[in-house]
C-alpha cells in the first residue's frame, strides 16, 4: 500500500484524495486553512465544457471527459454518503447584443457536442429585449461546490484518509519529504494541488512558480420561482440559479495578489453587467457576496502530471478547477498508484514550455 500526501483540501486535492483511497493507497491530506475554504468554495460550480473550451482541442477533451465523469462522481458519493454534489444538466445560453456568427465560431464543437444557435428570448424569456444572438450547449451542467466539497469530504473519511489542517507547507524535495509547520513528513508520493498558494512553495520547478491568484468576487440574489432554466453567459459575466431559487451573479476577475476582499467596485461590476442581462434582477434581495481565488498560469492550461523523484503535480485550473476535478483526479490516481494513466496529458505537463 502506497503512502501519498495531497497538498491542497480543496477540489482537486480532496477528489485526487478520494481517487486515491479507491485505489487503496494510504493518503494524508495538508490543508493550511480548512477543506475548501479558498477557491473551491467560492465557486459558482459551472461545468461549462463547451463554454470554456475557447478553441484548444486538448483542454476541450479533458473538459468533456471530465463534465460527464461528474455525473458518475455524483452516483460514487451518494453510494458512498448518502448524498451528492448537486450535479443538474441545466445547460449553458451563450448571449450577446453584438452582430456574432455563433454558427461559425463554434462549429468546430460539432462533431463532439450539441452546438444550437437559438434566438435567446425563446430560451430565456427574461433577458433583456435587445439581447439579439444566442448559442445553446444544452449539456452542460452546474453542481453546487458546497455539496460537493463536504460529500468528497465525507467520503475520503470513510474511505480513511487524513485531513490535517492548519499544515502549512513550506517546500519539497523529489524524494517526498515535506516540510510543515509541525515539522517535515515523508511518504511514497507527494501530489501538489495547492491551487493559487502553489507558487509559495520551495522546491518546486520554475513552471509552478507561474501559478498566481485571480480574484473573483460573486453577488448572491434571492429569485423564487428561479429566473432562468439555464446558466446565461454574457460578454463579461454569469448568471446561474440553483432550483432553491439562490441565483449566483458573478464574476469579476482581478489581478490583485492574495486580496481577498469584497469590494464596492466589484460588486458594482457584477450587478450592472447581471442586470444589463436580466433587468428583473432589480428586484432580487441581496443575500451574500464573497470573493475567492482562481489559480491561474500563463497558458491558461492547468498542470497536471508528474515532476521528477516522487512529486506530482495538480493546479492551475483557474476558472474550471470544479468541472476538471474528476477527471485531473482519476489521472493523477493513475499514474501514483499504476505508474500511468489512459489520459493523454502531454499538452498540460508542468514541464511544458509557455505557449507564445
Amino acid at each position: 500500500m502506497k503512502d501519498v500526501i495531497v497538498i491542497g483540501g480543496g477540489v482537486i486535492g480532496c477528489a485526487v484524495a478520494f481517487e486515491l483511497a479507491t485505489l487503496r493507497a494510504r493518503v494524508t491530506v495538508l490543508e493550511r486553512a480548512v477543506p475548501g475554504a479558498e477557491a473551491s468554495s467560492a465557486a459558482a460550480g459551472i461545468l461549462g465544457a463547451q463554454i470554456e473550451a475557447h478553441g484548444d482541442p486538448a483542454l476541450f477533451d479533458l473538459m468533456l471527459a471530465s463534465r460527464e465523469r461528474h455525473q458518475q462522481l455524483d452516483a460514487r458519493l451518494r453510494d458512498a454518503v448518502g448524498f451528492g454534489s448537486g450535479f443538474r444538466r441545466c445547460g449553458v445560453l451563450k448571449v450577446t447584443r453584438r452582430e456574432v456568427d455563433f454558427e461559425k465560431e463554434y462549429s468546430w464543437q460539432r462533431p463532439r457536442a450539441r452546438v444550437e444557435v437559438v434566438d435567446p428570448r425563446r430560451v430565456e424569456a427574461a433577458l433583456a429585449s435587445d439581447i439579439t444572438h444566442g448559442v445553446h450547449f444544452p449539456d452542460d451542467a452546474q453542481v453546487d461546490p458546497r455539496l460537493l466539497l463536504r460529500a468528497l469530504q465525507q467520503a475520503c473519511a470513510a474511505a480513511g484518509v487524513t485531513f490535517r489542517t492548519g499544515a502549512i507547507v513550506s517546500s519539497v524535495t523529489p524524494d517526498g519529504a515535506v516540510e510543515t509547520n509541525d515539522g517535515v513528513v515523508s511518504a511514497d508520493a507527494v501530489v501538489l494541488a495547492a491551487g493559487s498558494w502553489s507558487s509559495m512553495i520551495a522546491g518546486l520547478p520554475e513552471s509552478l512558480r507561474r501559478v498566481r491568484p485571480v480574484r473573483g468576487q460573486i453577488v448572491q440574489v434571492e429569485t423564487r420561482p428561479p429566473i432562468v432554466r439555464n446558466i446565461v453567459f454574457g460578454d463579461a459575466g454569469y448568471v446561474l440559479a440553483r432550483p432553491d431559487g439562490r441565483t449566483l451573479l458573478g464574476s469579476t476577475m482581478e489581478e490583485v495578489g492574495h486580496l481577498k476582499e469584497v469590494t464596492a467596485g466589484g460588486v458594482h461590476k457584477v450587478l450592472t453587467h447581471s442586470l444589463a442581462l436580466l433587468p428583473s434582477l432589480a428586484d432580487a434581495p441581496i443575500t451574500a457576496t464573497w470573493a475567492g481565488f482562481r489559480p491561474a498560469t500563463a497558458e491558461d492550461r492547468p498542470m497536471i502530471g508528474k515532476l521528477e523523484g516522487k512529486l506530482f503535480v495538480a493546479t492551475g485550473h483557474h476558472r474550471n478547477g470544479v468541472l476538471l476535478a474528476p477527471e485531473t483526479a482519476r489521472a493523477i490516481a493513475d499514474l501514483v498508484v499504476l505508474g500511468c494513466t489512459d489520459r493523454d496529458l502531454t499538452a498540460f505537463s508542468p514541464s511544458t514550455e509557455p505557449r507564445p
